[in-house]
């Protein structure tokens, strides 16, 4: 790899933005492919699909055989509620190979015999946050059901442009909180950004269920393309 090209990678992995480097196995020759550029390349097809699997491989375009190696940041999951389906979250998103956080002020709730091995942050969000540098690979959920702690935390994830935000509530809790968060300064984009009910519809009942409804529900977000993730919601 010539070091031009190894330079710019860096860069891109350091400062958590998604690239591939498309080599021709032939020739030998590379050249590399930033996230925001793939859009308008030649190989956008393949591009898209490797970058959604998160996986590195081989494809054939007009004739040329290519290797697509795809550098894709670790995905973090944020979750703010100590919670019972945050016990059952945690580890599942851990198995996943996501980097977990839990933020809660409320100590009762965040202690290291609830949740073991996991890093927790007992402040407030607007403390909590901001020194997770929480990005466009990262999963955020609300299951507090404390507007004090969930609506700052929901402001937050809008303004980072997390790639999923979900949060615990019925319908009505919903239109409640939507509410709220207009009041704050939060665009109708941002609101119809949030998966609420969060997960996807599976007749869960448990805090173990609705933990695996918001993990797929999550993993679709990430793997799915566009239309596909319209109708998994």
């Amino acid at each position: 790899m010539k070091i031009e090209i190894l330079k710019e990678l860096n860069a891109e992995r350091a400062a958590r933005r998604p690239v591939i480097v498309v080599t021709d196995t032939t020739s030998g020759e590379q050249r590399l492919v930033k996230a925001r550029d793939i859009a308008a390349d030649p190989l956008r097809a393949e591009l898209s699909k490797q970058l959604r699997m998160g996986k590195s491989g081989n494809v054939e375009v007009a004739g040329k055989k290519l290797f697509l190696n795809v550098y894709a940041p670790t995905a973090k999951l944020v979750i703010v509620g100590a919670v019972h389906i945050s016990q059952a979250l945690a580890p599942l998103a851990r198995a996943l190979d996501y980097d977990v956080t839990i933020v809660d002020p409320r100590t009762a709730f965040a202690s290291p015999e609830r949740f073991p091995d996991v890093p927790l942050i007992a402040e407030w969000p607007d403390v909590a946050l901001p020194p997770l540098n929480v990005d466009h690979y990262t999963a955020f959920v609300a299951v507090t059901h404390d507007p004090k702690i969930d609506d700052p935390a929901l402001l937050h994830a809008f303004a980072k442009d997390c790639f999923y935000i979900g949060a615990l509530g019925s319908r009505k809790t919903h239109a409640k909180r939507a509410e709220r968060l207009r009041a704050q300064g939060a665009s109708e984009a941002d609101i119809a950004r949030v998966h609420a009910p969060i997960g996807l519809d599976i007749g869960a009942v448990s805090p173990s269920e609705i933990a695996v409804s918001i993990m797929a529900e999550i993993t679709a977000q990430l793997r799915l393309p566009p239309k596909e993730k319209e109708q998994a919601a």
